[in-house]
């Protein structure tokens, strides 16, 4: 043997841990397939580390196990007194409403609108996960709630538009967030954006039924579709366009500004049309005399001007992608 044992036992430890070089650990693999004795240690030796690794995973799940737990308990004790914080005002309003003879009228409106903070302090505090999930929702309840409420004591018929309408408003912002939460992310997939736009469609047809419904007249229903249906149209042609097409992202910006030009230009055609207006075109006409010429030259500018950028665009996106393919070719 070409090394002695004394110094294979000193390069074994380094040699587990991968920390020596490749010449000595050439010379330890050497020394092993010669020596059964050393070969014995270092098994002895791999044994142990398992074991020493297998204790620490243990000991710093405990840990990890026990951390958690006081901070969830520390966490739903904060929770709890917050809660009771908040329920003094309601016990207040409560004795207050009782010795006035008022009956329990102001009562739940005070409840209601105590929810709400609630909703964003104490809820995030005692559930134990999807934290931010559990308070969209019940910060929503709550605020609804409240709408019903007040909506009642003052004998109002706003409830279903206000609702309608904070719906909307509140998915707008909330929505993109909400489907990436854990639950909800897991059940739709790859249809996230899909619901996201679905949503902000479905609440917008929503607020404008309930607006309708207040108002009573089938006009404005003609005249809400007219107005809504080119903005609802640019939301669903852009998401489509970037969604599902297996294009590059440059053919994809200059079909998206080729549609948005197109939408834009045809706006006023397609109001016109759902009024019953019948046809009606952006008229070519640079006299600026009228707010229709101004009109219609804005409409044909970004008409152009659209088409030329998609131009561009689409040059470079087939420039890319057969580069793309000459390099797939090439391999």
């Amino acid at each position: 043997m070409k090394y002695n044992c004394d110094m294979i036992s000193d390069l074994l430890p380094l040699y587990i841990d991968k920390a020596c070089s490749k010449s000595s650990a050439e010379a330890v693999e050497q020394h092993l397939s010669e020596c059964p004795a050393c070969a014995g240690v270092l098994e002895d030796m791999r044994k142990c580390d398992t074991t020493i690794d297998k204790a620490i995973a243990k000991e710093r799940t405990e840990v990890i196990s026990k951390q958690a737990k006081f901070f969830k308990r520390r966490t739903a004790i904060a929770g709890s007194i917050i809660g009771a914080i908040f329920a003094i005002p309601i016990l207040v309003c409560l004795i207050v409403n009782i010795a006035a003879g008022a009956g329990l009228t102001w009562f739940f409106i005070v409840l209601a609108a105590m929810l709400i903070p609630a909703s964003l302090i104490v809820v995030p505090l005692m559930v134990p996960e999807n934290r931010f999930l559990w308070a969209v929702g019940s910060f929503t309840a709550s605020l609804l709630l409240l709408f019903a409420v007040c909506s009642i004591y003052s004998h109002g018929s706003w409830f279903f538009i206000a609702s309608s309408a904070v719906l909307f408003g509140l998915s707008i912002p909330l929505m993109p967030f909400v489907v990436n939460c854990k639950p909800v992310a897991k059940l739709l997939g790859n249809n996230k954006a899909l619901v996201v736009v679905g949503t902000y469609t479905l609440t917008y047809a929503l607020m404008m039924t309930c607006i309708g419904v207040k108002v009573g007249t089938l006009s404005y229903f003609r005249a809400a579709l007219a107005y809504s249906l080119p903005f609802l149209l640019f939301m669903w042609a852009m998401f489509a366009l970037i969604r599902y097409p297996k294009w590059n992202g440059l053919l994809k910006a200059a079909s998206c500004i080729l549609a948005a030009s197109l939408i834009f230009f045809f706006n006023d055609t397609i109001v016109y049309l759902l009024l019953g207006s019948g046809l009606h075109f952006p008229a070519f006409d640079t006299s600026l005399t009228t707010t229709d010429s101004l009109n219609s030259v804005i409409c044909w500018s970004v008409l152009v001007l659209g088409a030329l950028t998609a131009a561009v665009f689409a040059v470079f996106g087939f420039i890319r992608l057969a580069k793309k393919d000459k390099k797939e070719t090439s391999k």
